[in-house]
């Protein structure tokens, strides 16, 4: 049984998400110290988290932060705040998805399932896929170039094997938001953008210089 770890202050919206989750067979807990989430986050060693912005003593991206330290675990943000920054913030801190809030039940629930199934129902016909001597691991979301393991988050993986399927294709920035987030209803071309960009610095970084071209206002290739 999957767990969803539920990081939500509003007692009445946590409770209804957790009640939610049940229905669908899915275990949830509500955080109930928000000075300790990480000390909760261990224990409990979730499958899928439901992170909200404002809360007690710290904040949603401090926690998304802290907890990228030390997870890749799906992390989606539920706010009311939904405006383009706070989405490109919780973004760079590493989140695969956001919902604003209010939302319906029934959206929230395809979004956890559309992430667990992505996350861990994915079965890759090839493993590994080699281009450049870049070798990028679909089991364990890494990249290999030389002596360097480059550690990819949920959506820099996503972004980086649609590109490596399609070597010497364009594939349009919209294809990409559709494998990102199998929706267009709250993603703004800067989110993606946020992505690409920070996948570059990392593939840079290890000495993979112009890996990713940009075809403006097409979209990206790998050549």
């Amino acid at each position: 049984m999957y767990r969803i770890l539920i990081i939500e202050d509003d007692e009445g919206i946590a409770s209804a998400i957790a009640a939610q989750m049940k229905i669908w067979e899915l275990d949830a807990r509500c955080i109930s110290d928000f000075r300790n989430v990480m000390s909760e986050f261990s224990e409990y060693d979730p499958h899928l988290i439901l992170l909200d912005i404002s809360l007690p003593f710290f904040n949603g991206y401090y926690w998304c932060s802290e907890i990228r330290k030390v997870s890749k675990v799906p992390i989606i943000f539920i706010s009311s705040a939904s405006d383009n920054m706070n989405i490109v913030m919780a973004m760079n801190m590493g989140a695969d998805d956001f919902i604003a809030k209010p939302f319906d039940q029934s959206v929230l629930m395809a979004k956890v399932q559309a992430m667990l199934r992505r996350t861990y129902d994915f079965g890759a016909a090839v493993p590994i896929i080699e281009h450049r001597g870049a070798m990028l691991s679909t089991g364990d979301s890494t990249i290999t170039y030389g002596d360097e393991v480059i550690d990819l988050t949920k959506n820099e993986y996503r972004i980086l094997l649609a590109l490596m399927e399609n070597k010497g294709k364009v594939v349009s920035r919209e294809k990409l938001m559709e494998r990102l987030w199998e929706t267009d209803s709250f993603v703004d071309d800067n989110t993606l953008t946020v992505n690409v960009n920070r996948l570059r610095k990392k593939l840079d970084a290890a000495g993979l210089h112009d890996f990713i071209t940009t075809k403006f206002g097409v979209g990206y290739i790998i050549s």
